[in-house]
């Protein structure tokens, strides 16, 4: 019986999570000062930026891994849902979601390599051709700047904040450039 308990509070967990990320990737702030653009390609890159540097958070620690597990199983239920949402069909689902996955892995791939990169050449081209498209309304280096923080911060937090559910993501602000 206990651990019945125990899976709702981790299922809770893991919805606060994914909800925080999920938040954090829609501020409008993104979309209005950092010049993402706001289309269902430009919501979806942000939320991998996110969702990547959360991950690696969590890989880097052996008792945190189901957590990232679970976690990236619950991007992907939300991915099903919004494709069936917007009417992808049914037969077509699989197909969308290999496609997904792969730009997810693709993306998440590119974005360790450059934060892995001492200096931000490396993550401001990243960021320019998943963000961006390679034109940019802003300057990447914007949102490179954003995300070494976000990566900092989320790497700063210990293990027994993920497992409430608490993730501090740090506010998007203006780095020098507004």
């Amino acid at each position: 019986m206990f651990p019945l308990f125990r899976r709702n509070v981790r299922q809770d967990t893991i919805s606060t999570l994914y909800g925080t990320i999920v938040a954090q990737a829609r501020l409008p702030c993104f979309y209005r000062e950092y010049g993402v653009p706001d289309t269902v390609d430009g919501r979806f890159d942000l939320l991998v930026l996110h969702f990547t540097v959360v991950l690696d958070r969590l890989a880097d620690d052996p008792a945190l891994r189901p957590l990232g597990q679970a976690l990236f199983d619950r991007f992907c239920q939300d991915m099903d849902h919004n494709l069936r949402e917007m009417g992808v069909g049914d037969l077509s689902v699989p197909k969308e979601m290999q496609r997904i996955g792969e730009a997810f892995y693709g993306r998440s791939k590119a974005y360790r390599a450059a934060l892995a990169e001492p200096g931000d050449d490396a993550l401001v081209k990243i960021v320019m051709k998943n963000i961006y498209g390679g034109t940019a309304s802003a300057d990447p280096a914007r949102l490179t700047a954003y995300m070494r923080e976000s990566a900092q911060e989320v790497r700063a937090q210990q293990r027994p904040q993920f497992l409430a559910g608490e993730l501090h993501l740090p506010e998007p602000k203006c780095y020098g450039f507004c």
